[in-house]
């Protein structure tokens, strides 16, 4: 099974892991993004994801699926969450089981960085002195937009 879902919806690491279990697979490892209270020196109160959601979706599984065949695992889950977020709250979770370690962590490991790279998700942090500004990030190929502004 091979998921992958961008949702405004409360990420639950451990109903994401539970979605990869196998009895087949010896190994099923959870990696979690969540909004830290800092970014560059600057304390954050908060975070926006935005997206895309008809490009970010389909990207999002294209990548899912990418590691499942690259790294020979069919359990993997990627859910990525967009609005409003607290410090600590879950903005990522991803989840892979394979037969032996290497393959889990080499698949979520691809998930998180093919994501930085390639889906339209964008991040605009709340400074805590009332600031806010949008993360620069990586614009995807081929969608004619511009890295220069950072978020829609």
């Amino acid at each position: 099974m091979i998921e992958a879902e961008v949702t405004t919806d409360v990420i639950d690491p451990t109903e994401v892991l539970s979605r990869v279990g196998d009895d087949a697979h010896g190994a099923a490892l959870l990696f979690v993004g969540v909004v830290r209270d800092h970014a560059d020196g600057r304390p954050v109160t908060g975070m926006r994801y935005d997206a895309y959601v008809e490009m970010a979706q389909p990207e999002l599984a294209r990548i899912a699926d990418e590691a499942a065949a690259r790294l020979g695992t069919d359990a993997l889950v990627v859910v990525h969450r967009t609005g409003e977020l607290d410090i600590g709250e879950v903005s990522v979770a991803i989840a892979a089981s394979s037969p032996h370690r290497a393959e889990s962590f080499d698949a979520t490991r691809y998930v998180i960085e093919e994501i930085k790279k390639r889906v339209p998700i964008w991040k605009k942090e709340h400074y805590a002195d009332g600031r806010d500004g949008w993360v620069a990030g990586v614009v995807p190929p081929g969608t004619g937009l511009s890295a220069s502004g950072g978020a829609p």
